[in-house]
Formats: structure tokens, sequence, C-alpha cells
């Protein structure tokens, strides 16, 4: 049999999109002894993810837990749960993820109704408005934090104009939980999904998600089954509720690092790591500037967690970061869909948002770009 080395993985400086840099004291937790995932010591070790995680995600809403899958897992059991065939949905596209959630609620049997708005823009509550009412759509898709654009999506009167139409409103966190309030109770969002590789600094592997008791009523009464056994919320949610009942084997060491990177931001405070990521995304924004560079998205719209920066022209995006990651050791990302060859996706979150790996970056585009 060939004989394989021992696993040797040289450790970068991750400033791309995500993973994004994990805390030592995450890694650390990771290496606790294994136990049952019914042992009534991880048991506890879930009510506390539980507690920290509805404090995280600004939300008191009981069905609150972390997916054992990626982001993509916490999204996927967001419209599994909430679509019944036939359903006419409403999904707001603005970047990359809103097609990954027409292509999820068509999966499921919807119909599916789309407004569009260019790469590294937002939508007005107007324009979701009409398309609400010229739709019927009982569920609206949109994304709050589009990790292809960098853009924000204000979500205030959106929500308030989706729920006066009697409608239920899923919302993508996974690049802004825990960089930017999510408010998910004081805006009104019924079902909210994120990544914990982001914002969080945790390995990728557990997705937070929370349904919020008009989004559990839905669920409760639909007239089919779930169509996804491994993400039903009528069985998700007996393991995570009070009754602890079986469902699956949890992934017992990727929930040690969930809940060390949960205490990382109680500890932090939210409101200091919210101005953290907004101070470190500035320093990094105007060192661009300095450096006659910009970014794809208005500032005022701009997410602190993930930057777009335009590729200058003449330059081979590809190059540059092939030479950041040989050279620097440095790994930001290249640009996704639309936006492929012209921006670069830098993201500044949880533990690896912090000055010197903005000047560390800021000096590698000097010296690769402007020699």
């Amino acid at each position: 049999m060939t004989d394989f080395p021992e696993i040797d993985v040289a450790p970068r400086v991750l400033l791309g999109p995500g993973p994004s840099l994990v805390d030592p004291r995450v890694l650390k937790a990771m290496s606790t002894p294994l136990v049952g995932h019914l042992d009534p010591q991880f048991l506890t070790i879930m009510n506390n993810m539980q507690i920290m995680l509805r404090q995280v995600m600004q939300t008191e809403n009981d069905l609150t837990f972390a997916v054992a899958g990626t982001g993509s897992a916490s999204m996927e059991a967001a419209f599994a749960n909430m679509i019944e065939p036939g359903d006419d949905v409403l999904v707001c596209i603005n970047g990359y993820f809103g097609h990954r959630m027409v292509d999820m609620a068509e999966r499921y049997g919807a119909t599916v109704h789309t407004i569009n708005r260019p790469w590294g823009e937002v939508f007005t509550p107007d324009e979701v408005k009409t398309a609400l009412e010229q739709s019927g759509a009982v569920l609206v898709g949109i994304v709050h934090a589009e990790t292809s654009t960098g853009a924000m999506q204000p979500l205030d009167e959106i929500t308030k104009l989706v729920h006066d139409a009697e409608a239920y409103i899923i919302v993508d966190t996974v690049t802004s939980l825990g960089g930017l309030p999510v408010r998910v109770d004081e805006i009104g969002i019924d079902v909210c999904y994120s990544g914990g590789q982001k914002a969080l600094s945790c390995p990728p592997g557990a997705s937070p998600l929370t349904f919020s008791p008009r989004a559990v009523e839905r669920i409760q009464n639909r007239k089919t089954k779930v169509a996804n056994w491994y993400l039903d919320m009528s069985l998700v949610g007996k393991y995570w509720g009070s009754e602890r009942t079986y469902h699956h084997t949890a992934p017992i060491n990727m929930n040690y690092a969930f809940r060390e990177a949960l205490r990382l931001v109680a500890e932090e405070g939210l409101e200091a790591r919210w101005a953290r990521h907004q101070a470190n995304a500035e320093l990094f924004w105007d060192g661009l500037e300095a450096l006659g560079m910009s970014c794809h998205v208005d500032r005022a719209i701009r997410l602190p967690s993930l930057t777009t920066v335009v590729v200058p022209d003449g330059v081979d995006p590809k190059m540059v970061t092939g030479r950041l990651l040989n050279e620097y050791n440095i790994e930001i990302a290249n640009g996704l869909g639309q936006l492929g060859g012209k921006v670069w996706r830098v993201g500044l979150m949880g533990f690896n948002s912090r000055p010197e790996n903005v000047l560390l970056l800021l000096a590698a585009l000097k010296e690769i770009i402007h020699g």
C-alpha cells in the first residue's frame, strides 16, 4: 500500500470570503475528548450554544440552533421547511447567492418569481412591494450580506411590507452574523440562517439557524412532509428542543468549537465586535484609496466584513491572488459570477479583522501592483 505522509498544511493568512482565521482557543476546544451526542455533558454544551447563539442573532426564538453542516445546509433547511409544492416564492437577486436561493426553491416545488438588481446594488422597499403584489408570493428570500458583491441590504422596511402582505421572509446572514447587527426579533425576520466560518471564526461545519414562532407555526401546519429528512425541523427540532430526542449523531467536536467561538463573541461584546469590524474595514478602504484603488460597492451599503476591490485596468487578477498566496502566504479571492475578473473579494471577518492584517495586505498589494 502506498505510504502517505502525515498531514502538514502550511498556515495561511485567510483574508478571503471564508473560511476566516480561527482563534487558537477554538482550535483547542476541538481537541476536547469526544463524548456521546446524548451524554448529559454534551446536552449542557448544547444548552450553552443555544443561549449564546440567541444573543448573537438577537432573538428569543426557541428554535435556534446550529445545523450540522455548512452554511448551505442551513440555507437549504430554511427553504425545505418553509416551502410546499406549488407555493409562490419571490427571490431578490443581486448576487450569486440569490441564484442559489432560486435553485433550492425550485427543487422543493415552488413557483419562483424573481426581481433583479445589478451586482453590488441593493433593493428598495418599493421594488419588493411591487414584485410581492404582482407575484402573490407567500415567501420572500433575500440576502442581507451578499458574499459575491460585498453589498449590505437594508431590511427593516422590506420585512414590514412582507408581513403586511401576510408573507414570510427568509434572510441570508452568512457574511454578516457576528460582524454587524442582524436584529432578528427587532426587524421581524421569520427565518434567518448563517454560517460559522465567517465573522464567527469557527471552522465550517456548524451553521446558525433560527425560526420565529410564526415560522414554526407554518411548519407545523404543513400539508405535506418536508422533502428533506435530515433537515426536517419537525424532527431536528426535537433534538434541539427540550426533549433532546435522538435524530442524528451530532458533530461533537465541531460543536465544541462553535461553543467556544460563541463564547469569544460574548466576551468581546456585540457592540465592540461590530465596531472593530467597521474600524478595520474603514482602515482598509482608506488604504485602498491611498493606493489609487477603489471598491465596487458604494460606501453607504458596503459590508464591513467583506470588501469587493475593483481590479485596476491592465492588472491580471489571478496573477495578484497567485502572488499573494505564493509569496506572502495571504489568501484573498477572485470575483464570482458576473464579477469574475472584475474584483477581488477580501474578508475581514471575526478573528482576522485586525489592523495588522489590513496593513500587511495593503503593503503586499502595493508591492505587487505598483512594484
